[in-house]
């Protein structure tokens, strides 16, 4: 059986609690009025995303790269039932044209909600880094292919695609967060390079939803 669930947890990257509290970092109250555009073209503030409700929000690198894409596969295998019992939004940014958002879904079977900030206006503002960090040891759970094979796979998709663009400036890194409801920030991790992703389950976990089982190996379950 489930045991009960992990408390809250606050990880900053980079900033220190100051008396205990979780601080209002001003990057995010700058962010929170940025528009973001979904795969319709419309256009909303970053802050409505997780005004309301608590949500997991992924910035993601570029559409064409080949670790985001699996790191997107891989939450579009979250079940829609784990977030809604656990009242989360999960939410994916990428900084492409919207042009791209609707393909992309499509690509990786992802159907939870996706928009772009083409500017990488929220990018910078919350200081998401371009460029790879040193420390090449990190690895991805989620990242299947080897770097030659996938850097291989998102040029043929580039030169392939019915617009040749790199979907995004492909020296920006991503990050994720949790956020919300108003504007909490409750986790905090800023990739150092396209290999960076946190752990899946570590944000779920984190956020109150139930982990996945991201093998292919059946789960013993305890009786």
């Amino acid at each position: 059986m489930d045991g009960p669930p992990a408390p809250p947890v606050l990880q900053q990257i980079g900033r220190a609690l100051v008396g205990g509290r979780r601080p209002e970092p001003r990057e995010l109250e700058q962010a929170a009025g940025c528009l973001v555009v979904d795969g319709d073209g419309r256009s909303v503030p970053f802050q409505a995303l997780y005004g309301e409700r608590k949500a997991i929000v992924v910035f993601v690198r570029s559409f064409l790269c080949y670790t985001c894409k699996e790191y997107v596969e891989d939450l579009a295998k979250v079940p829609k039932a784990f977030l809604q019992e656990a009242n989360v939004r999960l939410i994916v940014i990428g900084q492409s044209s919207y042009h791209h958002i609707k393909p992309f879904c499509s690509l990786t079977g992802y159907t939870h909600e996706m928009y772009v900030d083409p500017q990488r206006e929220i990018y910078k503002t919350l200081g998401m880094k371009r460029g790879e960090g040193n420390n090449i040891s990190v690895r991805s759970p989620h990242v299947k292919s080897n770097t030659l094979l996938g850097s291989i796979r998102s040029i043929w998709r580039a030169m392939t695609g019915p617009a040749f663009d790199f979907q995004g400036d492909p020296a920006q890194q991503g990050g994720a967060l949790i956020l919300g409801p108003g504007n909490e920030i409750h986790f905090l991790h800023l990739d150092k390079s396209r290999l960076d992703h946190v752990p899946i389950n570590t944000v779920l976990q984190l956020a109150g939803v139930k982990t996945v089982n991201f093998t292919n190996k059946p789960q013993i379950i305890d009786i």
